[in-house]
């Protein structure tokens, strides 16, 4: 987090992170469509449309004395750029860890969060995080409390 007094703005960096094909990129675009700012979102995509390194956009909400930009990543859910998503993932201020609620990869999810837990060990109970369970509309989902379970999320404060 960066506040700049004189400037009078608040700048958070949020992550999404989670398995390839969990919805990461379809869920940012339609955060900064319904913003308005669909323009200003960038990604670098292959040739068959998949993230290649990250998404990456700006969302500023002003008051009356204090403006406040996120800046918003998704880190690739491919296996073969992962390299990339610790450098992503560096000076987060909050993470929305997406889920692909299909019961077929289930492990998957779980996989995405231990990779997750082995980079910040210890510290990533100080950092705020979203679990978005993604596609609980088709029929054959997971319970969302059998992941938070699994993962003993209730044991983070």
């Amino acid at each position: 987090m960066i506040i700049d007094h004189c400037d009078k703005t608040i700048s958070l960096k949020i992550v999404y992170f989670g398995p390839a094909f969990s919805g990461k990129t379809t869920s940012i675009k339609a955060l900064f469509s319904h913003f308005g700012k669909g323009e200003t979102l960038h990604s670098i995509e292959s040739t068959v449309n998949r993230t290649l390194f990250f998404d990456y956009g700006t969302v500023t909400f002003q008051n009356q004395d204090w403006r406040l930009k996120l800046h918003i990543y998704t880190t690739t859910g491919q296996d073969f750029y992962f390299i990339t998503r610790p450098v992503t993932l560096r000076a987060v201020d909050g993470i929305i860890f997406v889920i692909d609620s299909q019961k077929e990869v289930y492990e998957r999810n779980l996989a995405s969060w231990k990779e997750l837990l082995s980079y910040f060990r210890e510290t990533l109970n100080d950092i705020p995080i979203i679990i978005a369970f993604n596609k609980q509309d088709l029929p054959k989902k997971f319970n969302p409390t059998k992941f938070l379970n699994e993962i003993k999320f209730y044991d983070y404060k």
